[in-house]
């Protein structure tokens, strides 16, 4: 079973891991003989975050209980908290996942983390415009590697801005392979526009129990 892990802290952007982590999982739209996944969210401490919703959640494992491999993702999400020193542990684990092959995928406030860690100055990226980085990681040194876009992939690396949520998390599918391309395409143009043509489309696409 592949893991998905997602790094749980205070202030964490609800919004901004919404669709990724229902779609994951639910598996609501998996293909068949999709792959199983289990989605775990980690944190630094065993006692329960507040989100930025006011959300409480309490941390399915401890960064201590990670296992990197390359069919496991780590996903950061947004969050006004990043640069207490208590997440540089989870910043060091992105840094070995990515060098495993693992997947990583950070948004927003968890870009500036991983710009300031200087995982950012050599792949292409992206964030919450072309200054946002550089104003506040002042280790970035990625500037000639900055894609003004809302969502990049470079590899097995997934950077997405703060308004990027849902192009993030169809790349986010897509890498892992778990929906049929013609699911993903439709599913993304639905909640993209919310032109209920889409969502027939989206149904249609989906096996059948017989």
């Amino acid at each position: 079973m592949n893991t998905i892990y997602v790094y749980v802290l205070d202030t964490l952007a609800d919004w901004e891991i919404g669709y990724v982590t229902a779609e994951l999982n639910s598996g609501r739209f998996f293909k068949r003989g999709g792959r199983n996944l289990s989605v775990k969210t980690v944190s630094y401490s065993e006692k329960s975050i507040t989100t930025m919703g006011g959300m409480k959640v309490v941390p399915d494992c401890l960064i201590e209980d990670m296992v990197v491999d390359e069919t496991n993702m780590l996903i950061l999400p947004g969050a006004d908290t990043w640069n207490d020193a208590k997440h540089t542990a989870i910043l060091k684990m992105a840094r070995e996942f990515l060098a495993h092959g693992a997947k990583v995928g950070a948004i927003c406030g968890a870009t500036v983390a991983l710009a300031n860690l200087g995982i950012l100055d050599e792949r292409p990226h992206t964030s919450n415009g072309a200054g946002f980085l550089a104003m506040f990681s002042p280790n970035y040194k990625g500037q000639d590697f900055y894609v003004d876009q809302l969502s990049v992939v470079d590899n097995n690396l997934i950077t997405a801005s703060s308004a990027g949520s849902l192009l993030w998390s169809k790349q986010i599918i897509e890498q892992l392979e778990v929906f049929q391309s013609d699911t993903l395409e439709f599913w993304y143009d639905y909640f993209n526009t919310g032109d209920s043509n889409y969502f027939f489309k989206l149904m249609q696409t989906l096996p059948s129990d017989e």
